[in-house]
């Protein structure tokens, strides 16, 4: 596949994920619908890594790892993010949970000690007006204790779970974890975490044998969970990771645009204002985040001459040295 069919896919697999999570909404619980969706994807990463011939046996240190991943990323953020959809668009669940990108930053400045540039902070800052703009009409209106300030709430909160799981994620590669494995067992863990939460709270596992929910399921967990982040994979692994980051920028247009033509979302100026802000925030985190990494490929040249002179300079030393010796 190409760079463009690999990005296009991505965008709008994730993009269209948030309408598919809409008709997950209704007989069956919340819980219920996310342990049959990571059970099917993590099923479907399994037989794969066992195709390829990848191991599927790592030490109880990674284990550990892939728990808190899964509850992280395929567990807590997506009751939270499942359950803001009960009170807002799928489109303005969407913008919110893009959020993730500049919150990344933000907890990897707290948690790993990462630089932040002033680019960067100024499109988080961004980022966090426009959604105050995007929510703020409904909740002047109704006041804090209504659905769209309950809804903003859970999808905020969603992709700030999401974040911490992407920073563990990161931590988790650096000490190398395979990408592939770490998915499918924490996928494993996140269904396991949902369901021992759903018997705690009694949930019913009832199913819902109408089309509609049946194919969301399948589209959720086969294109939502593997299809489109293993096309992200591949992409980041060809163009890097900033370059490829862009597609949390463009999924939330797809939403917006579904949500538009399939949920009578009314595309008013706050909507239009809050949306580029929130947008234009995260598309200037990406370039603030590839220039850092210009600079630093820019002084790495320099500081590998640098050691490269030492060391000749090293070898010249000794090679006098031992002459001189053996000269005595």
């Amino acid at each position: 596949m190409t760079n463009l069919l690999l990005y296009a896919t991505t965008v709008l697999i994730w993009g269209s994920t948030w309408f598919a999570i809409e008709f997950q909404l209704g007989t069956v619980p919340v819980e219920a619908s996310l342990v049959y969706r990571y059970v099917l994807a993590s099923a479907v990463l399994f037989v794969w890594c066992v195709l390829r011939q990848r191991s599927l046996r790592f030490d109880r240190g990674a284990h550990v790892r892939f728990m808190l991943l899964g509850i992280s990323l395929f567990g807590l953020n997506y009751l939270l993010a499942y359950n803001a959809q009960f009170h807002i668009s799928s489109a303005l669940n969407a913008i919110a949970f893009s959020s993730m990108l500049w919150m990344n930053l933000i907890n990897a400045r707290l948690l790993l000690g990462t630089r932040i540039d002033r680019r960067t902070l100024a499109g988080a800052v961004l980022g966090i007006f426009g959604i105050v703009v995007l929510f703020w009409p409904d909740i002047s209106e109704s006041g804090l204790t209504n659905a769209t300030a309950t809804g903003a709430g859970l999808a905020l909160g969603g992709a700030f779970v999401a974040s911490l799981g992407n920073v563990l994620s990161q931590r988790t590669q650096s000490e190398g974890l395979p990408v592939l494995q770490s998915n499918a067992w924490g996928m494993f863990y996140g269904a396991l975490f949902t369901g021992i939460y759903a018997l705690t709270r009694n949930v019913s596992f009832v199913f819902d044998p109408a089309p509609a929910y049946v194919l969301s399921l399948a589209y959720l967990s086969v294109f939502g969970s593997v299809i489109a982040f293993g096309a992200y994979l591949t992409l980041l692994g060809r163009i890097g990771a900033q370059r490829a980051g862009y597609a949390v920028v463009m999924f939330p247009i797809v939403a917006l645009i579904l949500s538009t033509l399939f949920e009578g979302l009314e595309i008013r100026q706050h909507v239009l204002l809050g949306t580029g802000l929130a947008l234009t925030g995260n598309a200037l985190v990406l370039t603030g985040r590839r220039q850092e990494t210009k600079e630093q490929r820019s002084v790495t040249p320099a500081s590998h001459r640098q050691r490269n002179a030492s060391t000749i300079g090293n070898k010249s030393l000794a090679n006098t040295a031992r002459r001189e010796s053996a000269a005595g």
